[in-house]
């Protein structure tokens, strides 16, 4: 027998225990209860490597820490338990879990985002729109957000409702500030606008329409005071 027959057979024999193991294991994947609990015995279904997605502000590290894997589970065990953890982490909104053969379990998580920076005695702290405070290392993860002065939770939904709405107008909100139970005093650069407390994107954006064309013609407002229905009242030097 010629060295090239030799190859081509053991090239076919590789193959073909190939094909086999894949039929054997989606045999086993196909049965309602026991092929998985079979599969989770080997050595070779054990979880190798941890696939995180969807992160922009924790770190990949703590999600994973959140988890709690060690490298004796196999990638056929129960993922709902793993899930929970996640779930617990102030962080994470949502998440799932799926798997890629032979031993990476791939996580999408759904964050839980900042809307504002709490000014407090130990420096600024992110919170979200219910007014939790988030493990978020601001000296690892820059975030642009509002400075607020208390967590004040319907100040904060205001924030959230407009960065859902308009974000670019979200983006130009430096500071939010609260002075009477229906009165915020909102800054923008330069300029501060006293609003409602109740105040939409779309409102906002009109107080930047005027403080841009006011800064077209070379006046410099002070304040806009966006509390009369359908006007923009402008305050100059």
């Amino acid at each position: 027998m010629s060295e090239e027959t030799v190859t081509r057979s053991s090239r076919w024999r590789r193959r073909a225990l190939g094909v086999v193991v894949l039929l054997m294991g989606f045999a086993l994947l196909a049965t309602p209860w026991w092929g998985p609990r079979a599969l989770a015995r080997l050595d070779y279904f054990h979880v190798r490597s941890v696939e995180v997605q969807g992160l922009r502000y924790a770190s990949t590290a703590d999600v994973v820490a959140a988890m709690g894997i060690d490298t004796t589970r196999s990638l056929w065990d129960d993922t709902e338990p793993l899930v929970r953890r996640l779930q617990a982490h102030p962080q994470v909104r949502n998440a799932t879990i799926a798997r890629r053969l032979p031993g990476t379990l791939v996580v999408v998580v759904d964050e839980e985002p900042p809307v504002a920076l709490l000014a407090g005695g130990s420096g600024l702290e992110a919170v979200d729109e219910t007014g939790i405070v988030l493990p978020l290392d601001l000296s690892r993860v820059p975030a642009d957000l509002p400075i607020v002065a208390r967590a004040d939770s319907s100040l904060l939904r205001v924030l959230a409702d407009v960065r859902r709405d308009d974000p670019r107008v979200f983006d130009r909100i430096s500071e939010v500030r609260r002075v009477s139970a229906d009165e915020l005093l909102v800054r923008f650069d330069s300029v501060t606008v006293r609003t409602q407390g109740s105040v939409s994107a779309l409102r906002l954006a009109d107080a930047l329409l005027v403080k841009e064309d006011m800064l077209q013609r070379g006046v410099q407002p002070v304040e806009l005071d966006l509390r009369f229905r359908h006007q923009v009242i402008a305050r100059v030097p």
